[in-house]
This record gives structure tokens, C-alpha cells and sequence, in this order.
């Protein structure tokens, strides 16, 4: 570990984590935000360059559950659409009737408004920035990672129950953090985390 302008970083192997991924509370309150990442913001969720193949590869598992919107995006712009930052995300739909917001064409809505990932909801793969969500991840010079937390002020909710529960940002994703970089990287940052806390 060492101390920087950026606070304490964890280096574990190749990957770099900042302080906040182990200090901060974070727990998605679904039943307050009902889905809303998924759909404000005028840019997709980012896309590693391997993503957009097993996107469509699995197209015909998921393409049912989704909305008409999102159906025409992809026959429009296929699975992935380069932002303004040059960077590869998820394609979007047209905005909402009322709003700026541009679903990720992979929305599904519910009879009540609430927003599901149809590729979840298949059981397919989705894309890593929405498992490790609100952790983002930066490819650097040389091959090394960095792992850092996103603040968006729509996870305020989030950030509330994580507190009231206890829930640091890497406990909240555990699972996805051990698919994405193992077991023992996990166990490597919990002790991190402990020794961070005193």
C-alpha cells in the first residue's frame, strides 16, 4: 500500500485499488432508484474491446426480453457505439417521452416502471462495468489495472443504505469482484480493508 495526493493506494499484483473501493458504504437500494443507472446519462456502459462478441453471440438468448427501442438501436448500430471520449459502450435507445435520459438499448421495463438488464434476466453474461458497478476499472500503461470508485449523484441511495447496513463498496460486490479477478485477489483486498480500519 502507499499513500498518494489521490489517498492510500492498495496494489495487489498488477491491479491498483484506491482507498475509496475499501472506505466508502454502497448497496444498491433497487427499490428506490428502481433501475435508474440504466438509464440516465447520455452515454452507454463501458465495453471491454471482447464484450461486443459475446453480446451478440448471445443475442438471440436475451433479444426477447427486450423493448422495441433497444431492439431497433442494435439493428441500427449493432452491439456496442463509440462515445465522445473515443470510448467503446452499450448502444442507446432514443430518449425517454419527457426526458434526456437514453436508455442502454438492453433495458427491460416492468408493467411499473421499474428497469431490468434483459441480459440478466436471460441468464447471460453482461458487461463487466455493470457487475463491478460503482467500481470502474482503468487499463494502464503496461498492462496493470486500476480500480476506482464512480460517483454519480443518482446513487445517493446507495450510499445511504450502505452506511445504515455497513456495506463497504468491495463487500457490496464480492461475487462479481472474485469472477472478475479471483478468490484470492478478493481476500487479498479484505485484509487490506481490515488492516485500512485498524
Amino acid at each position: 500500500m502507499g499513500k498518494g495526493k489521490f489517498g492510500t493506494i492498495i496494489q495487489i499484483g498488477n491491479i491498483l485499488v484506491s482507498e475509496d473501493v475499501v472506505s466508502e458504504y454502497f448497496a444498491c437500494d433497487y427499490a428506490a432508484c428502481r433501475g435508474a443507472c440504466c438509464i440516465a446519462g447520455d452515454s452507454g456502459a463501458p465495453l471491454d474491446e471482447r464484450e461486443p462478441a459475446s453480446l451478440e453471440r448471445d443475442y438471440p438468448v436475451y433479444k426477447g426480453f427486450m423493448t422495441p427501442q433497444g431492439l431497433a438501436a442494435v439493428d441500427a448500430k449493432g452491439f456496442f457505439e463509440v462515445d465522445r471520449d473515443d470510448d467503446l459502450v452499450t448502444p442507446l435507445t432514443p430518449p425517454l417521452e419527457g426526458s434526456a435520459d437514453c436508455p442502454c438499448a438492453f433495458c427491460h421495463f416492468t408493467e411499473t416502471g421499474n428497469c431490468l438488464c434483459s441480459i440478466e434476466m436471460a441468464g447471460c453474461t453482461k458487461p463487466v462495468s455493470c457487475s463491478l458497478y460503482p467500481i470502474r476499472v482503468t487499463h494502464l500503461t503496461g498492462g496493470g489495472l486500476a480500480l476506482n470508485v464512480h460517483h454519480w449523484d443518482i446513487c445517493g441511495c446507495a450510499r445511504d443504505k450502505g452506511l445504515r447496513e455497513h456495506i463497504r463498496v468491495y463487500q457490496f460486490l464480492e461475487k462479481p469482484l472474485k469472477e472478475a479477478f479471483g478468490a484470492e485477489f478478493y481476500e487479498a483486498l479484505a485484509a487490506a480493508a481490515k488492516h485500512l480500519r485498524g
